[in-house]
């Protein structure tokens, strides 16, 4: 970092820390736009290599030469925590940027979702992102390029399809059923009759034990299901499995608390600079003006949005919470919620009405507001969140032939999946399920569709 940008994040973290804020150290590191660009796409400084992320980074180099996003600063939760900002950003946009990363921090390390699932992954996911890179391509060294790719197909491709509600370190199921206790065993008369001559030969032979179904009850974690469970899989493949199930319980709070996290940030970086006293003035009215185009809730030539910028909505909430309930009770709420929380409890009528939040929908090339009562706004905020952004595909049943059933939670879901992308998505697990494979779905009309491979 340059000398000066060193010396107010140095002044800034002792007011961040005296303001309240607790966080691990951060690592600052200015790098080039085009390493930024990588890092967003890929979500990690160093991953492992996969075709996907290639379409991402195109699509994402398209929309930011088209003017359609800025990426100021990549953030690691961790322990340091890792932050990283864009060398082509002037002064003044780096030194908000590191206020920013300091209301990251604080939320990463006291948030509980954060916590629980850095407790269970680590504390330095960029390290073992990086050795689960290098550990692939040991595996294309040894298995081929061809091998590998038909498992990295797979494993990307059912990414959200984890269970957060369970450990990231889960047990295998049970071999057997349960065996039932007999309610009469402390019963006088059948302890008697236990001990008539004869029965002990009796008693001994037992009922044999019987094997459990798998999955015992539909399973929505289907990473590690198939990790654990696919006939065939050989270990490196099985690795592959856990190591992309494992990045993405670390990611799953990022998604889960984007509204919080972006607000609280945003929150934080403009209450910090605001009482930075050794700033210049005319640096901190360049940083007012970065930080109105962060927190705007539309895009710059625009005067409208169809889209809830997160860092507005997160900002906006934020300040309510602290105008009315004060800074303590604010902590609490940055501990204890999620986005699901957050929005359904905060996000108030009279908020709603002054961010102009409704729910929108086009019609003869004119917008129309479609619905302003306050809970199904809320709702409509969060529901892309439920399950990870993902359909509810659970898996039902093995076969004795090996052959897996799933079935798609549609009413859970209140939609048909997308037929096109379901029939890749299975070409990529049959190829490393090796057995015929069958799911239970409806399409986009609502009618009832089986797509099986065999």
């Amino acid at each position: 970092m340059p000398e000066t940008l060193h010396d107010y994040a140095t002044r800034l973290e002792t007011l961040a820390r005296e303001q309240g804020l607790d966080y691990y150290p951060v690592q600052f590191e200015e790098v080039p736009p085009s390493f930024m660009m990588e890092v967003a796409v890929y979500g990690l400084p160093v991953r492992m290599p996969h075709w996907s992320f290639g379409v991402r980074y195109i699509y994402s180099l398209i929309q930011h030469r088209m003017g359609h996003s800025r990426l100021f600063e990549v953030v690691f939760p961790g322990n340091p925590g890792r932050a990283y900002l864009a060398r082509n950003n002037s002064l003044q946009e780096n030194t908000l940027v590191t206020a920013h990363v300091l209301g990251h921090a604080d939320f990463a390390k006291n948030n509980a979702l954060f916590k629980s699932s850095q407790e269970q992954v680590g504390y330095r996911i960029v390290d073992q992102a990086a050795a689960h890179a290098r550990q692939i391509g040991e595996a294309i060294e040894t298995h081929g390029q061809q091998r590998v790719e038909a498992v990295l197909d797979a494993a990307p491709a059912l990414e959200a399809h984890i269970d957060v509600f369970k450990h990231q370190r889960r047990e295998s199921y049970p071999t057997y059923m349960p065996e039932h206790a007999n309610p009469l065993a402390d019963d006088k008369f059948h302890k008697r009759f236990g001990d008539l001559p004869g029965q002990e030969a009796a008693q001994g032979r037992g009922k044999e034990k019987q094997r459990a179904p798998v999955p015992p009850s539909p399973e929505r974690d289907l990473l590690w299901f198939i990790a654990h469970y696919a006939p065939e899989l050989e270990d490196w493949e099985r690795d592959i499995f856990g190591a992309v199930r494992e990045e993405s319980f670390y990611f799953y709070p990022v998604f889960a608390c984007q509204i919080m996290n972006e607000g609280w940030a945003s929150y934080w970086h403009a209450r910090l600079l605001r009482e930075a006293d050794f700033l210049p003035q005319s640096d901190y009215l360049d940083m007012v003006k970065t930080h109105s185009d962060v927190v705007r809730p539309y895009a710059a030539e625009e005067q409208h949005a169809l889209a809830v910028n997160p860092y507005h909505l997160g900002f906006s909430i934020w300040e309510q919470i602290v105008a009315e309930h004060g800074l303590e009770r604010a902590f609490a709420v940055r501990a204890e919620e999620d986005d699901f929380g957050f929005v359904r409890n905060y996000l108030t009528e009279d908020l709603a009405e002054d961010l102009q939040l409704f729910k929108y929908a086009g019609e003869d090339d004119t917008i129309k507001v479609v619905e302003s009562d306050i809970d199904a706004l809320r709702d409509g905020l969060v529901a892309p969140k439920y399950n990870f952004g993902a359909p509810a595909v659970f898996a039902k049943h093995i076969g004795v032939d090996g052959s897996l059933e799933l079935v798609h939670e549609h009413k859970t879901d209140g939609r048909g999946l997308d037929v096109g992308r379901t029939e890749r998505v299975l070409d990529y697990i049959h190829r490393v399920w090796r057995r015929p494979i069958k799911l239970e779905t409806i399409d986009e009309e609502g009618n009832a569709k089986i797509i099986s491979r065999s």
